[in-house]
C-alpha cells in the first residue's frame, strides 16, 4: 500500500500513515449512499410518493415531509449516543456496517410501495432514511483521521463530488429502465417499485470498497460492555453537551447549519416536486433536471473544496449561501423552463459547495478524541433543519392551498438568516479551542 506521499503535494494533504487508496475506500461511501438520496430523496420516490401511495391528496406532500420529520426526530437523539458509543469503544467501522445493511434492506424493502400501500411505505420511508443519517454521521467522523488539518475542505469536496458521481450513475440506471418500462405500457407503481431495487443493490456494492480499505485508527477509549458502557455513554454524551460551551465557535455554527440547512433540506426533499407542481415538468423532466443538477453539484464540491482551503471556511460557506439567495429568487420569478433550469444549476453549484464545506468545518472545530461524537453534534444539526424545512414548506403549500411558489420563497429567508448567523463565526478561535 503506497504512502501519501505518492500522490503529488499529499504530504500536506493527507494525514501521515494514510494512503490515497483508504481516501478513496472512503469517498466510495459518498458514492454509495448517494444512490439513496439521488432517487429516492430527490428524483424518483418523492413525486411517486405524493402522487400515487398517497393519491395525490392535498395532505401528500405533508405526509411525505411529516414521514421525514419522523426520521430526523430519532436521529437527533440516537446520532449522538451513537457518536458517544462508537468514540468510546472506537468502532465506528462496526457501527457503519450495520446501518449500511439497514438502509440497503430497508430501501429494497420501498419495493413494496404502491397505490394501498400508505403505511408500509411511510414506515420503510423513516426506517430507510434512519439507517442513511446513521452512516453519514459515522463516515464523516472518519475525514479528520484522513486529511491534514490544513487540506480537509479539498479531501471532503473528493468524496462529496465523488458522491454526485454515484448518484449520477445510480440516476442514469433507473432513467434507462423508466423510460424502457414507460415505452411498453407500463405505469408508475409497476416501474418505480423496481428502480428501489436497483437503488438498494448500487448501495450495497459500491460500498464494498469503504469495509475492505478504510482502517479504524480512533483508540479503545472503554473497555467495559453492558451497563457500565450504556452509562459511559450516556455520561460522556452530557459532558459534551455541557462541554459546547466552550467551543462557542462550534455551537455558533451548529445553530447556523440548523437554520440555512432547513432551507437546503427543503430543496433536496421537495425539487422534484416543486418542478411537477409549480413549473409543470414531466416525470421525465425533472429527471433530465435532476441528473444535470448533480453534474453541478458535482463541480460545485470538488472546486469549492480547493476554493475552502485558500480563502478560508466562514468565507467558502458565505459565498455558497449568497448563491442559495439568488437561487431562491430565479426560482420564484421563474414562468418558463429557461430561468427554471439556471436557478436549479446555481442550487446544484451551491448544493455540493455548502454541504461538503460544512463537513469540513465541523471536522476542524472538533477535539481529536471526540470526533464521532461531534459529528454526531452535527448530525443533529441537519437532522433538525431536515425536520424544519420540509415541513415548512409541506406547511405553507398546504395553508396556501397549493402555492408552491410561496413555499419556495419562504424558504429562501432560511439563507438571508443563516448568513447573518455565520457572520459570528469565528474558524480560527474554533480551531484553537478543538486543539486545547
Amino acid at each position: 500500500m503506497t504512502t501519501s506521499t505518492a500522490v503529488p503535494g499529499a504530504g500536506s494533504v493527507l494525514a501521515p500513515g494514510v494512503s490515497r487508496r483508504e481516501v478513496w475506500g472512503w469517498a466510495m461511501y459518498d458514492f454509495a449512499n448517494s444512490s439513496y438520496t439521488t432517487v429516492v430523496i430527490t428524483a424518483i420516490y418523492n413525486a411517486y410518493f405524493v402522487a400515487v401511495v398517497a393519491g395525490g391528496k392535498t395532505w401528500a406532500t405533508l405526509a411525505w415531509t411529516a414521514a421525514l420529520a419522523v426520521s430526523n426526530l430519532l436521529l437527533m437523539v440516537v446520532g449522538p449516543v451513537l457518536g458517544a458509543y462508537a468514540d468510546l469503544r472506537g468502532n465506528k467501522k462496526r457501527i457503519l456496517l450495520a446501518s449500511t445493511v439497514g438502509c440497503v434492506a430497508t430501501t429494497a424493502a420501498l419495493a413494496l410501495s404502491g397505490p394501498a400501500t400508505l403505511w408500509l411505505s411511510v414506515l420503510m420511508l423513516v426506517l430507510s432514511s434512519f439507517f442513511y443519517g446513521i452512516g453519514e454521521n459515522i463516515v464523516a467522523a472518519f475525514l479528520p483521521e484522513l486529511a491534514g488539518s490544513e487540506s480537509q475542505g479539498k479531501v471532503s469536496g473528493w468524496g462529496w463530488s465523488l458522491g454526485y458521481i454515484g448518484g449520477l450513475l445510480s440516476l442514469g440506471i433507473c432513467l434507462a429502465y423508466v423510460n424502457w418500462a414507460a415505452a411498453r405500457g407500463q405505469q408508475a407503481w409497476h416501474y418505480v417499485p423496481v428502480t428501489m431495487l436497483i437503488t438498494a443493490a448500487m448501495f450495497g456494492a459500491a460500498s464494498l470498497p469503504t469495509f475492505l480499505l478504510l482502517r479504524e485508527r480512533a483508540p479503545r477509549q472503554w473497555q467495559a460492555r453492558g451497563a457500565g458502557l450504556a452509562r459511559q455513554t450516556a455520561a460522556r454524551l452530557m459532558q459534551t453537551l455541557h462541554r459546547t460551551r466552550h467551543y462557542t465557535d462550534l455551537r455558533r455554527f451548529l445553530l447556523c447549519i440548523v437554520v440555512y440547512q432547513s432551507g437546503i433540506q427543503a430543496v433536496i426533499a421537495l425539487a422534484a416536486i416543486y418542478a411537477q407542481q409549480a413549473m409543470r415538468f414531466s416525470t421525465q423532466d425533472t429527471v433530465r433536471l435532476i441528473i444535470v443538477v448533480n453534474i453541478t453539484a458535482a463541480i460545485g464540491a470538488f472546486a469549492f473544496g480547493y476554493v475552502q482551503d485558500r480563502i478560508g471556511h466562514v468565507a467558502t460557506i458565505a459565498i455558497t449561501l449568497v448563491g442559495w439567495i439568488l437561487m431562491v429568487a430565479l426560482a420564484w420569478m421563474a414562468q418558463g423552463p429557461a430561468l427554471f433550469w439556471l436557478a436549479a444549476n446555481i442550487a446544484g453549484l451551491c448544493l455540493g459547495a455548502s454541504q461538503s464545506a460544512a463537513r469540513a468545518f465541523v471536522g476542524i472545530l472538533s477535539p481529536d478524541l471526540r470526533r464521532a461524537e461531534f459529528f454526531g453534534l452535527w448530525g443533529m444539526a441537519v437532522r433538525l433543519a431536515s425536520i424544519v424545512g420540509p415541513l415548512t414548506y409541506g406547511l405553507s403549500t398546504w395553508l396556501s392551498r397549493g402555492d408552491h411558489r410561496l413555499a419556495m420563497l419562504i424558504t429562501g429567508g432560511y439563507f438571508v438568516a443563516g448568513l447573518l448567523l455565520l457572520a459570528a463565526v469565528d474558524a480560527e478561535r474554533g480551531q484553537r479551542a478543538a486543539r486545547t
